[in-house]
């Protein structure tokens, strides 16, 4: 008895086989949690290049009985290779769509948001389990409309149902193109705000000959002069670059604006976090000034002092 046929998208001949395995192994199982002395009681045959035939293969499959949880079990296998395979390819033709017109977006760098927003850096204080129990949110969205389908029609195009059946699923793509893009401006215009800080550092003369730049820890620091004694910069004297500062910069980064006020030729940041973003960003605006220390006979104590272990 035939139960239903599975098209896969024409560029997509490549996954044809690690569908096929993956619906038997799951859809199997989950019949044999229902029938434990079964055998296979359903089989998957590869017809053509992009065609899996599903097929009842034991006299004791009931098709009102054992249909629902064969359906079930292969909506899910089938969203899990909409997520996993064609979801980048999805953002992509959003984005495409969305700018074509617009030149000046670059698609590579919005479709590199995309796959942070969904698999990266949003989720690093979170942890593993929240992106993946938001991977499982979009999974369960597309299985429930697969199910659907395969209750009603025994022929299911996967690039067709994506685009007319799964509505809710693509507004959501959508939505993080467009967030993506706003994080891609927001960036954009940060960078360019950071070449502008150092283009003025540059015209700048030295000040002092060294500061000393003291992480305690998070957003914390403290600014010294070279003999470590406790420095309180007066805002930056140029109007203009006391007016960027104050509108552009990020609380944890207003020691951009203490150093810049101060203008040393030398700048040493004592830290346990060497890689800390507003780091990177004092190394970028001070090119070639900054030196960064991890533990020195200066700061070690007083790091392990700061610092929680």
């Amino acid at each position: 008895m035939d139960l239903f046929t599975v098209t896969m998208p024409s560029n997509h001949d490549e996954s044809l086989q690690m569908l096929r395995d993956s619906l038997a192994k799951h859809v199997n199982a989950d019949l044999h949690k229902l029938k434990p002395s079964a055998q296979a009681v359903v089989e998957f045959h590869i017809e053509g290049p992009l065609r899996i035939r599903c097929e009842a293969s034991a006299a004791a499959f009931q098709l009102k009985a054992d249909g629902p949880a064969v359906y079930k079990a292969a909506a899910h296998v089938i969203a899990d290779y909409v997520i996993s395979e064609l979801e980048p390819q999805l953002l992509s033709a959003i984005i495409r769509k969305k700018y074509k017109n617009n030149p000046s977006m670059d698609a590579a760098i919005i479709e590199k948001y995309c796959y942070e927003l969904l698999h990266g850096k949003e989720w690093e204080s979170l942890g593993s389990r929240f992106h993946e129990a938001d991977r499982t949110r979009r999974r369960n969205k597309v299985a429930d409309e697969l199910e659907k389908h395969l209750l009603e029609d025994t022929v299911l195009n996967i690039g067709g149902f994506l685009a007319f059946r799964l509505l809710p699923y693509r507004n959501e793509l959508t939505d993080i193109v467009e967030y993506a893009l706003d994080e891609y401006v927001l960036d954009k215009q940060y960078q360019e705000f950071i070449s502008l800080l150092k283009y003025f550092v540059q015209l700048q003369e030295s000040k002092v000959p060294i500061v000393h730049l003291l992480h305690k820890g998070g957003h914390e620091f403290t600014l010294y002069n070279e003999s470590f004694q406790t420095l309180d910069p007066k805002p930056p004297a140029d109007r203009l670059v006391a007016e960027m500062l104050e509108t552009e910069m990020n609380i944890e980064d207003m020691v951009i604006s203490s150093l810049i006020s101060v203008s040393p030729k030398q700048i040493t940041v004592h830290t346990r976090n060497p890689d800390m973003q507003v780091i990177r960003t004092i190394e970028t605006i001070f090119d070639g000034r900054v030196n960064v220390c991890v533990k020195c006979s200066s700061c070690a104590s007083t790091l392990d002092e700061w610092i929680q272990p």
